[in-house]
C-alpha cells in the first residue's frame, strides 16, 4: 500500500516574475514588501484545490500587512531558497514556520513570535519497545526528516540514529507508510495534520509522546531592516493582543500541539 500525500496538490508554483529587489531600507519609507513562503506545510501554508495559496500563515501575513499599512506580494519559494533569497534581497520577509534559533539569528533577524510549536515523532506500530528518540537511537533506527529544518537539526543530536533526509515532509510520511523508515520527525502541527488526515497512517503509526521540543516561530527579516522589523513587531503585537491570531489558530485547527504566545504586560 502506498500512501498518497494530503488531499491538496502540493505543487511548486514559484511566482518570481514580480520579485524585483524592493526599495526597503531604513532611509526610505516602506510601503510595499515581497514575502516568501514555502507552501508545502499544511495547514500552515499550502496550495489549495484551486491552486491558490492558503493556510494559517497566508492568512496571518495578510493581517500583519494590513495592520502595518503595507501592500505585499506573496511568493511561493522552495524551502532551500528562502534564506538566501532574503539575504540577496529577492524578497523582504519570510514567513514559513521558521523556528527562532541561535544559528539563524547570526545571519537574520526575527519578529516577535507568533506561534509556539515544536518537534513530534511518528513511529511505525511494528517498531516495538520504542517510546522516545533515545529509544530509537539505541536500536539504530532509520528516521526521516525534512532537510535543514529544526527537526533535522534535532536528529543530529542523536548520533546513533540513522537520518534519511527529504526535500518535503510529505515524502517522509509516504516513506514511513511504505516502511522505508522506522519513524519521522517533523513540526508537531504538520505531523498531527498528516496523522489525522490519512486513515491508513493512523492504523500503521503512533506518536511517541506528544511534543518533544518547544520552539517559537517568527517572521524573518534582514538584520539591517530595523525600521521594517519594528513595524512588523508592532503589527504582530496588536494582532496577538486583539485575538486575531487566536481566531486564525482556531480556524485552521492547529490543536494543542501549537499555542499562541501571550504578550507580557
Amino acid at each position: 500500500m502506498r500512501l498518497r500525500l494530503a488531499k491538496f496538490p502540493l505543487l511548486f508554483f514559484i511566482f518570481l516574475a514580480g520579485c524585483q529587489q524592493s526599495p526597503s531600507s531604513d532611509s526610505e519609507s516602506i510601503s510595499r514588501v515581497v514575502v516568501a513562503i514555502d507552501a508545502t506545510f499544511i495547514p500552515m501554508s499550502f496550495m489549495n484545490s484551486e491552486n491558490q495559496l492558503d493556510g494559517f500563515e497566508v492568512d496571518l501575513i495578510k493581517e500583519v500587512a494590513r495592520e502595518a499599512d503595507l501592500s505585499y506580494e506573496l511568493v511561493n519559494v522552495e524551502w532551500g531558497g528562502l534564506f538566501g533569497g532574503l539575504i540577496t534581497k529577492k524578497f523582504d520577509l519570510v514567513i514559513s514556520s521558521v523556528g527562532i534559533i541561535e544559528e539563524r539569528k547570526k545571519r537574520m533577524a526575527f519578529s516577535i513570535p507568533y506561534l509556539q510549536s515544536g518537534a513530534a515523532v511518528l513511529a511505525r506500530n511494528d517498531i516495538k519497545n520504542v517510546e522516545s528518540l533515545e529509544d530509537l537511537e539505541k536500536r539504530g533506527a532509520l528516521v526521516g526528516a525534512q532537510i535543514n529544518t529544526t527537526s533535522y537539526y534535532l536528529l543530529q543530536k542523536f548520533p546513533g540514529v540513522k537520518i534519511k533526509t527529504f526535500e518535503k515532509f510529505g515524502h517522509a510520511v509516504i516513506d514511513l507508510a511504505n516502511k522505508g523508515v522506522d519513524a519521522v520527525v517533523g513540526d508537531s502541527v504538520q505531523v498531527n495534520y498528516y496523522f489525522k488526515e490519512n486513515k491508513e497512517l493512523m492504523g500503521q503509526a503512533r506518536f511517541l509522546g506528544s511534543r518533544m521540543t518547544s520552539e517559537y516561530y517568527g517572521i524573518v527579516i534582514r538584520k539591517e531592516d530595523k525600521k521594517l522589523k519594528s513595524r512588523i513587531d508592532a503589527s504582530l503585537a496588536r494582532l496577538l493582543k486583539n485575538g486575531t491570531v487566536d481566531k486564525l489558530h482556531q480556524k485552521w485547527q492547529l490543536g494543542e500541539f501549537a499555542t499562541v504566545p501571550r504578550l507580557q504586560s
